[in-house]
């Protein structure tokens, strides 16, 4: 949602820290909120001015007209104040036909003034720009301020001035007030554009001789603004419409939705009701609630809410979780029901999402059988089969009634199923695999005229060249027909996918070229990007730069913006200055209003047709697709897509774009053309632009129209059809027919879908439709059966011929899509089974990252999970850590590090300096823990004596690895053996190995005192005694442990810690090259070299 008011705290919050003007603003920051908690004698001791003041007390909720209500105490003082709080603070009142309670009230200075001082101004924002509305006489009763109120509309990157705001305002006004009133005005709307308001209303705004003062104020801000406005907004909170609470629930899903690329939205209605809803797609979500409230279900509808945009696993699992616990917190004599519906999807990989949702039903399966609830499911898209089976196992497995639904249903015929209106088939229709779509029993290749001329015969020949531009120095007009056969598009953004669908598409359509010339990505070089051209490989260049891409380019005549709602602005803007560009979809959601209202107007100036902002696309069946539309090939060919039909549609929604490709092509003979022009306020373009050139197109025979809440639109239709300028038979529903039936006010998904006014509600619209001539449906139910009732008579007079259906070429599946199907299986090139990166967190041996750290085990747990795939008991862990910590370094003396500095000094980076350190270690350097470990375990596992290996090595002629040191003796221990032997003979459950090594030690320093048990040595036969002892490993396991070489990572892995450490040492030292000196050097030369 883009327009969310805020609370009148807060809007003059906004405008007392940033308004800019001359006029005198009195009462700046004077205003104190009151609520059930709040002390009154401490909130004085905070603001005196409320002992030394009268004041004005009212509710801060949204609440409108609160001085007619009786809502508003006036000319109190303190003490007042708290007796006029006692009967309402706390109480539940009924504005309008909603009931709340009165929470949150907001205290002022009373400003005595007469009637003639009180005056009315708004700003608010339409398509065209943003008119400001002011009327001489303000207050309480102002009346029809749409009729009465002088008006000035400020275009899209007009300026406001003086002389406009003087005279077009300002008529009514006396003079001693003009210039303050000018001033002020001026500086409100500077405020209301640099904050990015959409609303603006005060009422009063008094003027005194002492300056003005802001009595009542209601705004509206646009929230997708925030990453523009952050520093001047700060954290903004939206409060909840009067009449219905702000859930805790309801804050989180918000908080998910805002740290994800997805949609995540939730509102609850009642969440006593019986009926919930989890619904995919923005229009999809309101149809669903139409539905049930056309059922009668409104007084039992427990939320309204959607999740689309692809949404992970667990996100959608986070998002079924909050539903399913709320849900199941009362029981409801009568059970329950969950629908968990959609459209068709473009994108949303349904089998992925459904996963989540299937997580959540599994943790909920006891409360959900308790409260009696009944789950259905209707869903199409990507994968969607494999998404239904894995929803009906969980039904069967859980005992949950679970009923499934895929394309084959209508999509809202599950409400009727769950309201008890329609029966529950017992063996519904099983549509076919995704797989099976691609592969036709048919010619592998059919004539390319059979399927991108039009699909009706004897229709007028349908024009296959590009759209043709208007001549320079003519008015810009805009193209009739966006997309032929020829059509070559730009894309923005790295968007692989929906590339190679749009080739794809192209294939299946029998084109001779693909559709898309090349992509742009600032972010990386010019390259050439690999995709498939049927069966064969192609190469589509990327380029850095607009400019680059333009003029290597120039039959481009089409840019398909994926660029993110930060950048998409700009990227539009920089593409209307190539003149060969006559369309632009922008699929990015949550552009600030502000800145697509810049664009239509540019776009208009220049005769480019805007598709979006909020959109998934376009298509023209046999010619083209924009992006993700139609969703992937299996729903291309299930819909009959690859050629044109002879309906065209328009709709603000992709998911229901998708679902009425799938309508229309079971109830006529195809689709002509689609285009979803986007949920957003301002669409760039309207439905009537697209409307009027399907009028014009005569491939097109009927128009379908999918219209919403929200805006005026859809009259501009009935106008057309009434003047005659709209002849052919036009089907239309708007949907969210709901939203009159709710108490309070609720915004759906699309930023749009918000009646500001009676005439912007659906059900006046649908009236209005129906009364110019259009084909209304009653409920989105019928809409199908419409659809075909009016083909029907189109066929039946001859006006629509369908033709023979020719099949289309097969395309190759994707290898990875295949595998994600389950249709295909290859050995995999790798094997590993000690971390999983691939869900949502990252898994240690079997151990999500978040209960690592949770348990606390730090590295040596984590280790311990890496290395042994156990979670190992403390001592061990600690043990682990000790290791490191005893053998991060011992001075720059020793090989390694030697190494690792003179890498350094040589002006190498950190990994070679490393890299050179570490080919040190070996049998003589650090790398003695595997040999010292393997060489005491087969001694002591054979039974030899201490004496009788010590002998047995010497016989042999070898040394004992882990005995023996260069400076450390007997007389002079190690301090690191110390510590560690310490902790062992405290901690390990048995020390037999050791004991022997030490044993060996006693005979070994007999002989010579350096021949000590080191440091290597320790570690490696307690580390023996560690393995076998814990409880964790076999015999095998842990002798397997030691033979690959696991003992000598402890050294490798602590000894690094220093090397690196000698390496920042050397480079913060400013250390020169190294060169060794000649003295430290002997020269030893042949004898025949020196003479």
């Amino acid at each position: 949602m883009s327009a969310k008011a805020i609370s009148e705290q807060t809007g003059k919050e906004f405008l007392y820290k940033n308004i800019c003007t001359s006029a005198a603003v009195q009462n700046r920051f004077r205003y104190a909120n009151v609520t059930a908690e709040t002390d009154l004698d401490r909130l004085a001791q905070e603001h005196p001015w409320l002992l030394t003041e009268r004041l004005v007390v009212k509710p801060d909720q949204l609440i409108k007209r609160r001085g007619k209500l009786g809502l508003v105490g006036v000319n109190l003082d303190l003490n007042g104040v708290r007796e006029w709080l006692k009967p309402r603070l706390m109480r539940e009142t009924t504005v309008g036909k909603a009931k709340g309670v009165l929470k949150n009230f907001l205290i002022e200075p009373f400003v005595p003034h007469k009637q003639e001082e009180e005056f009315y101004v708004c700003v608010y924002a339409t398509r065209e720009g943003d008119h400001v509305l002011f009327h001489h006489e303000g207050g309480v009763d102002v009346g029809d301020v749409d009729a009465k109120a002088q008006k000035l509309l400020i275009g899209v990157n007009e300026k406001i001035s003086e002389d406009l705001v003087k005279k077009a305002l300002l008529t009514h006004v006396s003079n001693d007030k003009k210039a303050v009133l000018t001033s002020f005005i001026i500086g409100l709307f500077n405020l209301y554009e640099d904050l990015f308001f959409t609303y603006l209303e005060i009422n009063p705004v008094v003027v005194t001789k002492d300056g003005v003062y802001v009595l009542d104020m209601a705004a509206k801000i646009d929230a997708t603004a925030d990453y523009i406005c952050k520093a001047k907004w700060g954290d903004v909170e939206f409060p909840p419409p009067f009449g219905r609470e702000a859930y805790p629930e309801e804050a989180y899903i918000a908080d998910l939705d805002a740290k994800s690329g997805a949609s995540l939205k939730l509102t609850l209605l009642n969440p006593r009701g019986r009926i919930w809803t989890m619904v995919a797609g923005g229009g999809a979500s309101v149809v669903y609630s139409d539905t049930i409230c056309d059922l009668g279900g409104v007084n039992e509808l427990a939320n309204y809410g959607e999740y689309s945009g692809a949404p992970s696993e667990q996100q959608t699992y986070d998002y079924a979780k909050t539903i399913l616990s709320l849900m199941t917190r009362e029981k409801h004599t009568d059970g329950k029901v969950l629908i968990i519906g959609g459209s068709i999807a473009n994108f949303t990989n349904v089998a992925a999402t459904f996963k989540g949702i299937v997580r959540a039903i599994r943790d909920y399966q006891v409360p959900l059988k308790e409260h009696e609830v009944t789950i259905f499911v209707r869903r199409g898209g990507p994968n969607y089969q494999e998404g239904l089976r894995v929803m009906g196992e969980v039904g069967k497995t859980t005992g949950i009634p679970i009923h499934v639904f895929g394309t084959e249903t209508h999509m809202t015929a599950i409400v009727g199923m769950a309201l008890g209106h329609k029966p529950i088939p017992n063996e519904p229709p099983v549509a076919a695999h995704t797989a099976n779509f691609l592969l036709n029993s048919g010619s592998s290749s059919t004539p390319a005229s059979s399927r991108t001329a039009s699909f009706s015969e004897n229709r007028a020949k349908v024009d296959s060249s590009p759209a043709k531009k208007a001549k320079t120095g003519a008015p810009a007009a805009k193209a009739t027909a966006l997309f032929s056969k020829h059509t070559k598009s730009l894309v923005w953004g790295m968007q692989t996918r929906a590339v190679q669908g749009m080739l794809d598409f192209d294939y299946v359509c029998s084109r001779e070229e693909p559709s898309v010339a090349a992509m742009v990505y600032p972010f990386t070089g010019d390259h050439k990007q690999k995709f498939y051209w049927g069966h064969k490989e192609i190469l589509i260049p990327v380029y850095k730069n607009m400019s680059d891409a333009m003029k290597k380019h120039p039959d481009v005549d089409v840019l398909i913006n994926f660029a993110s709602l930060r950048s998409a602005f700009d990227s539009t803007i920089e593409t209307m200055q190539y003149p060969q560009i006559h369309t632009i979809a922008i699929i990015a959601e949550g552009i600030p209003e502000a800145h697509t209202r810049k664009i239509i107007k540019a776009a208009d100036e220049k005769g480019i047709t805007i598709i979006g902002p909020a959109t998934v696309g376009g298509i023209k069946p046999g010619c083209f697709k924009i992006g993700n539309t139609g969703g992937m090939l299996d729903n291309i060919l299930a819909s009959k897509l690859y050629r044109p039909g002879s309906v065209a549609y328009v709709s603000r929604s992709g998911g229901m774009s998708n679902e009425l490709n799938n309508i229309i092509s079971r109830t006529t003979d195809g689709v002509f053309e689609g285009v979803a022009i986007g949920g957003d306020r301002y669409p760039g373009s309207v439905f009537t632009d697209h409307v009027l050139r399907y009028q014009d197109t005569p491939g097109v025979k009927m128009i379908v129209v999918l219209g919403e809440i929200g805006g005026t639109e859809e009259y501009k239709i009935c106008q057309g059809i009434k003047r005659g300028r709209i002849t052919k038979p036009v089907v239309c529903w708007c949907i969210g027919t709901c939203a009159t039936m709710f108490s309070s006010e609720v915004q759906f998904g699309h930023a749009g879908a918000c009646a500001n006014q009676a005439s912007e509600t659906a059900v006046a619209k649908n009236k209005a439709l129906k009364e110019a001539g259009a084909f209304v449906p009653n409920s989105f139910d019928e809409l199908g059966e419409i659809i075909i009732s009016v083909y029907d008579d189109l066929v039946a007079k001859g006006v629509i011929q369908p033709a023979e259906e020719v099949p289309p070429p097969t395309v190759p599946m994707d290898y990875s899509w295949a595998r994600e199907l389950g249709l295909i299986r290859k050995p995999a090139s790798f094997m590993t089974s000690i971390c999983d990166e691939r869900g949502q967190e990252l898994i240690y041996a079997g151990m999500p990252i978040t209960e690592v750290f949770k348990s606390e085990i730090g590295l040596g747990g984590t280790l311990g999970l890496l290395w042994f795939q156990r979670r190992l008991p403390r001592y061990a862990c600690q043990f682990i850590e000790m290791c490191l910590m005893v053998t991060a370094d011992h001075g720059p003396a020793v090989s390694g590090a030697h190494n690792t500095i003179v890498c350094a000094r040589a002006g190498k980076d950190l990994i070679s300096s490393l890299t050179s350190g570490l080919l040190t270690i070996g049998d003589r350097f650090g790398g003695a823990l595997d040999a010292a470990a393997k060489q005491f375990s087969k001694a002591f596992d054979s039974g030899m004596l201490p004496m009788e290996f010590v002998n047995k090595m010497k016989k042999d002629g070898k040394l004992i690895m882990g005995i023996g040191h260069r400076v450390k003796s007997i007389n002079n221990p190690d301090m690191r053996v110390q510590i560690l032997k310490d902790f062992v003979k405290q901690h390990f459950p048995s020390t037999q190995l050791l004991d022997y090594a030490l044993d060996v030690e006693k005979i070994t320093t007999s002989k010579k005192p350096n021949l000590i048990l080191n440091v290597d040595g320790f570690i490696g036969v307690a580390f023996v005694d560690l393995l076998r002892t814990c409880g964790g490993f076999t015999r095998d396991e842990a002798d397997e442990f030691v033979e690959i070489g696991a003992l000598n990572g402890i050294f490798v892995l602590g000894r690094s810690m220093g090397f690196i450490g000698h390496y920042l040492d050397q480079k913060r030292l400013k250390q020169g090259l190294y060169r060794h000196p000649w003295d430290d050097i002997s020269y030893v030369l042949p004898e025949h070299m020196s003479m």
